[in-house]
Order: structure tokens, then sequence, then C-alpha cells
């Protein structure tokens, strides 16, 4: 039976490994400096970087070639966390267990880092070095999948959406649109980019798009059911501030307990859009079925 545990263990180890290797040859005195790597090394799952690996496996390529991808995919992550802990947006004090970019340097500060480490991992997509003249289309189609992602089609329209719908009592048909494209879309990303680089055919894309859609859905419920009954020591952070803030989320919609039923069905539905393929995406399996049964 496949071990998750020691699986993510070595993942985590080795993009933050790559990731401590981008600032090799910088000046890490800066405060900039200093200001990204606070909130880029501060830990946290690594789940997308860790899905773009695991599904450049799953469709028999070699993950050694997608950790760039899996690089660049967590630090358009962590910039998105910047900005959306700022005071303007949801103004949290604490981001996995330590002091949010705006509160241990400045509000300025923390817009710069989210700025540099987006146009970084951009950096590193487009960077010649990361990959092989004959996998140049590759690459592009890469850039072109995460920058949709990470834009005003993908997770730049959810933050929108997540703010105008504060304070409104929202319908599920909303609330299932905004996590789509709020948290859904760059784990899309993650895995559509890592089957691209492992030279995955179209069914094989196919359907690990429609395993992401659905564990990107899973993934932001659990987050909501967490925010009602987690715990605070766990997760790094406050819970319940959902509820403080007047956001719309699933266990407010639709109850707590439909919530975790409406979680373990989107599991199935991602279980079942993989079904084609053989044990080197059993990773995938577990990690569907780790998205609703983690504490933090």
């Amino acid at each position: 039976m496949f071990d998750l545990k020691p699986y993510i263990a070595e993942k985590n180890r080795l993009v933050n490994q790559y990731l401590e290797s981008i600032f090799e040859d910088v000046d890490g005195s800066l405060q900039i400096v200093m200001a990204m790597k606070h909130s880029l090394m501060a830990g946290g799952k690594r789940l997308r970087p860790i899905l773009c690996l695991a599904s450049a496996e799953a469709v028999g390529g070699d993950s050694a070639d997608a950790l760039p991808v899996a690089g660049a995919l967590e630090m358009i992550h962590t910039y998105s966390l910047i900005h959306d802990d700022l005071p303007a947006m949801d103004d949290d004090e604490l981001r996995r267990g330590i002091p949010t970019c705006h509160v241990a340097f400045d509000e300025a500060t923390a817009i710069l880092a989210g700025d540099a480490l987006l146009t970084l991992a951009f950096q590193i997509l487009s960077s010649a070095q990361n990959f092989k003249p004959s996998h140049s289309s590759k690459w592009l189609e890469i850039i072109h999948v995460i920058s949709i992602a990470a834009g005003f089609r993908g997770m730049i329209q959810g933050q929108m959406l997540d703010i105008s719908l504060e304070g409104h009592r929202c319908s599920r048909f909303e609330l299932e649109s905004m996590h789509r494209l709020k948290t859904g879309a760059l784990i899309e990303a993650s895995l559509c980019s890592g089957a691209v680089i492992g030279g995955g055919n179209s069914e094989q894309i196919e359907a690990l798009e429609q395993y992401a859609k659905n564990i990107g859905l899973a993934f932001q419920v659990a987050d909501d059911i967490l925010n009602v009954e987690g715990d605070p020591e766990l997760m790094g952070k406050a819970v319940g501030t959902d509820q403080l803030r007047d956001k719309s989320t699933y266990p407010s919609v639709v109850g707590l307990e439909e919530s975790k039923k409406f979680a373990k069905d989107l599991v199935s539905k991602a279980l079942h859009a993989i079904k084609l393929f053989d044990n080197r995406s059993d990773p995938l399996r577990a990690i569907a079925t780790y998205v609703i049964e983690r504490k933090h």
C-alpha cells in the first residue's frame, strides 16, 4: 500500500532545496529578498508543486524535469497569500505559524515582495537553462496555462469575487464559481503543467484536468470546514475568521455536515477521473484523500 507521508516529505525536501537555490546568487541582506524568503520558505503544504511533480510521474515522465515548474508554482501561490493577507484584503496577522509579510516587515514591502515572487516565477519558467531546446513548445504551453490560471481569468478573478461576496449571502453556485477560480485554477494548472512536461497525451491530460477540478474544489471545502473546527496550533493561523468577516463559505451556505459530504463526493469523482492510470498515479490517489482528511 502506498505511503503518502514519506513521499510528501521527499518532494517537500526537493522543492525547498530548489527554492533555496534560486536565491544563492543574490544579496540575502536586501530587505526585499528577506521579505520574499520570509513567506516563501515558511513551510506550508507545498501542495501545488507536489501535484505538479506527481502529475509528471503519473504520465511516465521524470519529476526532476518538472522541478522548475513546481518551484514557480509555489512562488505564485506564495505571492497570492502575501497579497491575500494584506490589510486591504483579509488583514491577517499569521500565516504558516509566523507573522504575515506585512506584519514582519511593512505593507509596502509585502506588496513588492508579492510582486517580485510573481515576476520571478515567470523568469524561471522562461529561462532557457531549465529546458531542452526540443521541449521549448512544451514550456511555452506551460507558461500560457499558468499565466491564465494566475491572471484575471483565474485566481485574480476568484479573489475579486471573494471580496464582492463579503457580507452577502451568496448561492451555492456563486460560491463554487469563486472557489474554482480562486483556489482551483492554480491547482488545475499545477497538474496540467506537470503532465505536459512529463509527456502526457491528450487523454491523460484531460483525465488529470478532471481530477484537478474536483480536488481543487474539495481542498477549498476542506479549508472552509477547518476554519470552523480546525486547531489553530496545527493550522498556524486563526480559525473562525470567516464567520467574523461574514464571508460566505460552504458551512455557512449548505451546513457543516453537507459540506463534509460534498468534499467526500468530490474526492470520489477525482479518483474516478484517474482510473485509467497505473500505480504511478498512486501519489495522486493518496493526495486526493489527504486533501479532506488533513488537519491543517
